[in-house]
């Protein structure tokens, strides 16, 4: 703490704008007092509404950390860093970790929900209710016959939005009936075969034995002490788990999901280098011509002071060429081959291959994936992708697949600005002129072949300053090559160009992207797309536009909605869910499983299928866990005030709802803070409950309410230890009754404090 006010001294005296955002003004006064403590004197310090220059102004407001602004000469200190209230944590909620997908952000009434409990039913909104001086919110939904239903904001991890095929209307239930039972057990008495079938195929790669590669050599460790820059730790955790896989006796099938930009490469290349220390070959499967290119270049950057022999197979070699490489690789003679899918033509023979990669696998053909599945069965392969597809997903989420997550971005990235616009060529003049000014280069996708010339021509004459090339899939290897190589080297600065962008090229310089008739293309793709910038500490921005005046279709207007919602880092998974819930689900499994994901929603049919699957392996299925109710008289919801917008409320209250531990709702808080501000009681009193239904849950308590001054605590008569009762009396004595009925309570009264203080402490001593 002490460097921290030294720093703050040097700030004042360079003249900077020094602010302290300090929340409540009795945390105002306190960092006053703090500062004169560190001789920093009352006359430069300010707690006025007006920032003054050259002195320390202490404001109202809240963030989770603070920052420094070298361009506005700002410095921006926290309450938490003045008086150490915590320590630095990272930001992934483990809900999400463990695969919650549930995405509230955009529901909006009309939509389909589905309650573990109540089954499937419309969303009305978010109600407001006021009794006896108490407020709450409640997501009010409604059933068969008009029926409605209320739904406590704590209780919001019961619910998931519908996901089904687009623009399918599913049957509402009838609430207090056993039709919602009923169909989930028809369901899951339909999905048995499904099953049996990936139980085989996953039994059948358990049982298959495959090369244990050894522990790691000094050579590995020596060469990745050369990556020239600092790992984030998902890396690290993601390298060690590939590698504990390498060790292994069976094959490796792992998923490497990371978001655009994320690092997955270096994790490649390091389970590359360690199956050339076995001896063992590696195959880099590529899915366009200009990535297998790409990441030659970066297998041999990282590699040149080793002796290993790497080489690529793809169109841009001669056929003499190619005919010498695969006489070389079935030699020996080649430790790395890297290429598209020409890797798995009938003439690729392998001397001792030990290791597959696959850059996004879901982009290869169905003659390519068959051919890939016949690799799986002996050797180790790693896929990788930065948009999981629903059924890689889904995969993994039923744990049919072994699956590693980089959630960090790298240290200094920013998320790239987007723009979801009608096409406009003074906003393109501008984009352009703009990223040139700063030295940049512009990506300009156009995805027409015969009119991509005529196309670089006009951006040559709308900005006569930048140098255009232009760039497509059908360009014979040495021209596309050479283009390639002059937009690396910066000779020219605007690169018209097709899909062929799409996967992994990689050009820090190049920090604008422009796409056109973007409604012609995927979600995933326009991700992807835009991942081509914003891959270094610049700030990037995509400009994503469609023709003027065109009526977009209601896929083509959700997908454009999605790209400018997703924006912040780690969108990855989010991305996959909502293009799940655009196309449709009916896939996934094959059109026999339609019908039966209709009847229940993605993430139910998911559940079942989990279950399942555990009950076919003999593995015990975990009973579904029993929900909490918290019945307590205290005002809970967030107000107006704070956020006016439902969406976003609702976002907020599931992601306070999913909290599983102290660091999630930690990392909440730092959230809200960080975006609204300081937190009001009535939020605070959230996270208490979060708190109290956790530790409830843990105790076996099923529901816990407030009448009067008692609190009236239900067990689960299934699970309810009578032998705590007598220890709970000899403490409390007269404060406590116990009713030992078919559901067994304790009913406790309060003795004034703090009623969710009390509620806690006492779940504490059960």
């Amino acid at each position: 703490m002490d460097l921290l006010f030294k720093e703050l001294q040097e700030a004042i005296k360079r003249g900077k704008q020094t602010v302290i955002l300090g929340g409540s003004p009795d945390n105002m006064q306190k960092i006053s007092l703090a500062l004169s403590e560190h001789d920093i004197q009352n006359d430069c310090i300010n707690i006025d509404d007006d920032l003054a220059l050259g002195r320390v102004n202490i404001l109202p407001g809240a963030l989770s950390s603070g920052f420094e602004n070298f361009d506005l000469k700002l410095f921006v200190i926290s309450l938490s860093e003045i008086f150490e209230v915590k320590k630095k944590r990272k930001r992934v909620p483990s809900s999400f970790k463990e695969g919650e997908t549930i995405v509230f952000a955009d529901l909006k009434p009309g939509d389909y929900i589905v309650h573990k409990s109540h089954g499937i039913g419309e969303y009305l909104g978010v109600n407001t209710i006021k009794a006896d001086g108490i407020t709450k919110d409640y997501i009010k939904l409604k059933y068969k016959d008009g029926d409605i239903l209320y739904i406590p904001t704590d209780s919001l991890d019961n619910i998931r939005k519908f996901i089904g095929a687009e623009n399918s209307t599913p049957k509402i239930n009838k609430l207090g009936s056993k039709e919602w039972e009923k169909t989930k057990a028809k369901v899951k008495s339909n999905l048995r075969e499904v099953a049996e079938e990936l139980i085989r195929l996953y039994a059948l790669r358990q049982k298959t034995t495959g090369f244990a590669f050894s522990r790691d050599t000094t050579w590995q460790k020596e060469f990745e002490d050369t990556f020239p820059y600092q790992e984030t730790d998902d890396q690290l955790r993601c390298i060690e788990e590939v590698k504990k896989d390498m060790e292994k006796p069976k094959p490796m099938d792992r998923l490497l999901c990371g978001d655009v930009g994320y690092g997955k490469t270096e994790v490649a290349i390091r389970a590359a280098f360690k199956a050339c220390m076995d001896q063992k070959q590696v195959a880099y499967l590529a899915p366009t011509t200009i990535l297998s290119e790409q990441q030659y270049e970066n297998f041999k950057e990282r590699m040149n002071e080793y002796p290993i022999k790497i080489e690529i197979l793809n169109r841009f070699k001669t056929v003499k060429e190619q005919k010498d490489i695969l006489k070389r690789l079935e030699l020996g003679e080649v430790d790395i081959v890297i290429g598209t899918h020409r890797l798995l033509s009938k003439d690729v023979l392998f001397k001792n291959l030990g290791l597959l990669i696959i850059d996004e696998e879901h982009r290869f053909g169905v003659k390519a994936k068959e051919k890939i599945k016949e690799y799986k069965n002996n050797v180790d392969v790693l896929t990788m992708t930065a948009t999981p597809i629903p059924r890689t997903l889904h995969m993994s989420i039923v744990g049919m697949r072994d699956m590693s997550v980089i959630y960090e971005p790298p240290q200094n990235r920013k998320p790239v600005q987007t723009y979801v616009l009608e096409y406009d060529d003074e906003v393109i003049k501008e984009a352009i002129t703009k990223e040139l000014e700063r030295n940049g280069q512009v990506f300009y996708l156009f995805n027409q072949v015969e009119k991509i010339e005529s196309k670089a021509n006009f951006i040559k004459k709308l900005v006569p300053e930048c140098k255009v090339d232009f760039a497509h899939g059908k360009m014979n290897g040495s021209e596309l090559e050479e283009i390639m190589e002059k937009f690396i080297k910066g000779e020219t600065n605007v690169l018209v160009c097709t899909t062929i962008l799409e996967s992994g090229i990689d050009i820090p310089n190049a920090n604008t992207i422009i796409v056109e008739n973007a409604d012609r293309l995927g979600l995933a793709q326009l991700y992807q797309i835009r991942g081509r910038v914003g891959r270094s500490d610049k700030q990037a921005y995509s400009y994503i536009t469609y023709r003027r005046n065109k009526m977009l279709s209601d896929v083509a207007d959700k997908r454009l909605k999605a790209i400018k919602e997703f924006t912040e880092f780690g969108s990855g998974f989010k991305i996959a869910m909502r293009d799940l819930e655009i196309r449709g689900a009916g896939s996934l499994m094959g059109e026999m499983q339609h019908g039966h994901m209709e009847q229940v929603g993605y993430d139910m049919y998911c559940r079942l299928l989990d279950e399942i699957v555990k009950e076919i392996k003999g593995e015990e299925v975990p009973l579904e866990e029993k929900d909490v109710q918290i019945d307590l008289n205290v005002s809970s919801y967030i107000p107006d005030e704070y956020i006016s917008d439902s969406s976003q409320k609702i976002e907020i209250y599931q992601d306070i709802a999913i909290c599983k531990n102290e660091e999630d709702i930690e990392n909440v808080k730092d959230g809200l803070k960080d975006r609204f501000g300081y937190i009001p009681n009535e939020i605070d009193n959230l996270f208490k409950i979060t708190r109290i239904k956790n530790l409830a849950k843990l105790k076996n308590v099923l529901k816990i309410a407030q009448k009067g001054n008692n609190i009236i605590y239900n067990f689960d008569p299934d699970l309810f230890d009578s032998d705590i009762v007598s220890k709970l009396i000899i403490k409390y004595k007269s404060r406590i009754k116990f009713s030992p009925s078919i559901n067994p309570y304790l009913t406790f009264s309060l003795n004034g404090e703090d009623v969710l203080e009390e509620v806690k402490k006492f779940l504490e001593v059960l």
